[in-house]
């Protein structure tokens, strides 16, 4: 019995890796359909480089320095419990590899390549692994600490703030340092638009993402014992949530009303397994309008060339929802309970802290070493035709 509890453990764990790993096909698509066409190679290629630098910034430093474990050991000590530590692993590189595949939209268009690869994996070898740590294996006592002072421990059961804030807010001083797309603003202090290039690709991009963060969230439970069907409406609801208030504030831009039900995702996967569905569906509304309402401003008005948006939709309503869980997990709202909206807002604040601090040391550190931008000419041509030598529609050139 207990070898076949072993054995569905990993079979549950490996669905869910699987389906996270399906997601960065997802990031890749939403990239290459909101980039401009001489840019749509490169955001392919990025996602499924920085993937592989992932896994081996995770399996040789960033597992260790999360959890304590590492695998320098026989392979027959490695397949104890049916490989169940294995496929663990697995599932928790997909989830250190999303971190640059969030930064990537953000950065798109102007970015170096190698430079970007070297980020990559000094961010899954060392930062996102320190706070992953801290939230959930208790690294540094910062969780019992929490728990004394104010009930509970921080709750983050699928990673809004240990994976998409932590994103996000990485993301945003790689942006900064980067600077704007040229002619992205005019001295006159007007927007240059620059539109999707493939609205098609960009909805495949969102389907894959929303179908994958099911096993995102669901999968999160680790253990077939421990899964939840509350999990799964509540990560429905906050999807619709987000997906109607992108469609009503975003004015039926189809840009919009495609990351919405990410918006909604984000903010869900802290509390899913905490909130009554009505909870998870404000959360997901809430979301949708605070990604298109900053998004707008983010470009607008700051003029932070954030090219998905992936500060807004990943840092803030990542951020957002470390807090939704801190009050829409309590009993009174309908909720499971066992949660302190103090030890919350503090984790979120911890998240947002670490990952703006290691995004200005790493992208600080590079831009004034390797250098972490295109030169103006070679912006000009696009990433698709100076980094990899052809573009995504080579029939179509006028010099074929």
């Amino acid at each position: 019995m207990e070898q076949s509890s072993h054995a569905s453990n990993v079979v549950f764990v490996l669905l869910g890796a699987i389906m996270v790993l399906a997601m960065h096909a997802g990031f890749a698509f939403l990239e290459l359909g909101t980039v401009r066409k001489k840019n749509q190679v490169n955001a392919l290629v990025k996602i499924l480089t920085d993937f592989c630098v992932s896994a081996i910034a995770y399996f040789f430093i960033g597992y260790t320095v999360a959890y304590g474990a590492h695998f320098f050991s026989g392979a027959e000590v490695l397949s104890q419990k049916s490989g169940y530590e294995m496929v663990k692993f697995f599932f928790l590189l997909t989830f250190a590899a999303a971190i640059p595949a969030i930064i990537s939209g953000g950065i798109a268009e102007r970015a170096k390549f190698h430079p970007q690869s070297v980020a990559t994996f000094l961010l899954v070898g060392f930062v996102y692994p320190f706070f992953e740590g801290i939230a959930w294996n208790d690294n540094f006592g910062i969780q019992p600490m929490l728990e004394a002072a104010f009930g509970a421990k921080f709750h983050d059961f699928a990673g809004s703030v240990v994976v998409h804030s932590v994103g996000g807010w990485i993301a945003l001083p790689a942006v900064l340092l980067l600077g704007a797309r040229r002619g992205r603003y005019t001295k006159d202090g007007t927007v240059s638009a620059h539109p999707p290039s493939n609205i098609p690709f960009l909805a495949l991009g969102a389907w894959i993402l929303t179908v994958g963060w099911f096993g995102f969230n669901v999968m999160s439970a680790q253990t077939l014992d421990k899964v939840s069907g509350l999990v799964a409406l509540n990560s429905l609801m906050a999807m619709v949530g987000g997906t109607l208030a992108a469609m009503v504030m975003g004015k039926n831009d189809p840009g919009f009303i495609h990351n919405g039900p990410l918006a909604g995702l984000v903010a869900v996967c802290a509390g899913s397994d905490l909130m009554h569905p009505i909870g998870a569906l404000l959360t997901g509304l809430i979301a949708g309008g605070l990604f298109v309402q900053l998004f707008t401003v983010t470009q607008n008005r700051w003029k932070i060339d954030d090219v998905l948006g992936v500060w807004p939709l990943h840092g803030l309503c990542g951020a957002w929802g470390g807090i939704a869980a801190g009050i829409f997990g309590t009993q009174a709202l309908g909720g499971m309970g066992g949660v302190s909206l103090a030890s919350q807002l503090i984790g979120t604040l911890g998240g947002a802290l670490v990952g703006l601090a290691g995004g200005f040391v790493v992208y600080g550190l590079l831009k004034n070493t390797m250098g972490i931008r295109l030169d103006a000419e070679e912006e000009y041509d696009g990433a698709d035709l100076t980094i990899h030598r052809i573009t995504a529609t080579p029939d179509r050139e006028t010099h074929w």
